[in-house]
């Protein structure tokens, strides 16, 4: 699975620092924190038809994360959803966009780690892109990467921070395999997600997913169990080991950037019959009734 480019993006308007300027000429300075360490925290959002789905609940986790990190400054959630606005008018979007905001500890007077160094910030990076969901909706393959998610003691995910260098590891386990993306373990050998998304599977009659202790709190993970719970499903959150998720009847990954999709095989393992099953096809069509009803209106 590789993202395509897409043709519409070619002349997008960008917003760093709450300037609008073109893809080609947006810039951050080299004495960012974002560059210096990865000192950032990040959000990934959708616009629906005018309507940015949970908008309230990522800006919450980004200010949150910011609070965690200690940032000096952090602006307010109407002050952000302005500079959305503003670069989506910009480009004229209105629907089938994917929103990734960075909010970064800002500007250091000297190269250095140390966050008395930052003296100016943050730096707010809007970059709206017009980008359908990125996985295959007849179902993904998954390989389980060597690479495990850090227990919160170690770097707590509970923080949505901008060092991902665990993921884009495990995505390389997963590409020299020639699978879609990879599950990702936590330091106790149980499941925690995959390099990019939270999973799910029909264990029986009940809806397995695991916890998030080595993981973030999905946005969209949340919307599904909701989802879920209302459609009659029992969900269990738990400590699973990979042979409950080889032997599911069902399984599906959830995201802002690929929304709802289908498990088909797991390390050469066929999931249920090698197709998207009714539960997983019943909670696709929910969420996106969910999607297209409701959200925060930015346009």
């Amino acid at each position: 699975m590789l993202q395509s480019y897409d043709e519409r993006n070619h002349d997008l308007i960008v917003s760093v620092g709450g300037k609008l300027t073109h893809r080609d000429r947006a810039a951050v300075s080299p004495f960012d924190s974002v560059v210096q360490g990865g000192d950032a925290v990040w959000e990934g959002l959708r616009l629906y038809a005018g309507r940015i789905f949970r908008l309230e609940e990522h800006l919450d986790r980004l200010r949150d994360s910011a609070q965690a990190l200690a940032f000096a400054q952090i602006p307010s959630a109407e002050e952000i959803t302005e500079q959305i606005k503003r670069t989506i008018a910009a480009n004229g979007m209105r629907d089938g966009v994917h929103i990734r905001l960075t909010l970064t500890r800002g500007v250091k007077i000297t190269s250095g780690m140390d966050p008395r160094l930052n003296q100016a910030g943050p730096t707010l990076i809007v970059l709206a892109e017009y980008k359908d969901p990125v996985y295959d909706a007849s179902g993904i393959t998954l390989v389980t990467a060597s690479v495990r998610r850090p227990a919160p003691d170690c770097l707590d995910p509970k923080i949505h921070h901008n060092n991902l260098l665990p993921s884009i590891l495990a995505k390389i386990e997963a590409n020299v395999a020639g699978a879609d993306d990879a599950v990702m373990l936590d330091p106790r050998g149980f499941i925690a997600e995959t390099n990019a998304t939270h999973l799910f599977w029909l264990s029986g009659s009940t809806l397995a997913t695991p916890t998030t202790v080595s993981c973030p709190e999905g946005i969209t993970r949340a919307a599904v169990l909701e989802l879920a719970a209302s459609a009659g499903l029992r969900c269990a959150a738990g400590d699973y080991t990979l042979p409950q998720l080889y032997t599911a009847g069902e399984a599906f990954v959830t995201g802002t950037m690929g929304g709802l999709v289908p498990v088909i095989a797991v390390d050469g393992r066929t999931i249920g019959d090698g197709h998207p099953g009714p539960v997983t096809k019943h909670l696709t069509a929910l969420f996106a009734d969910l999607t297209a009803t409701t959200g925060t209106p930015v346009t």
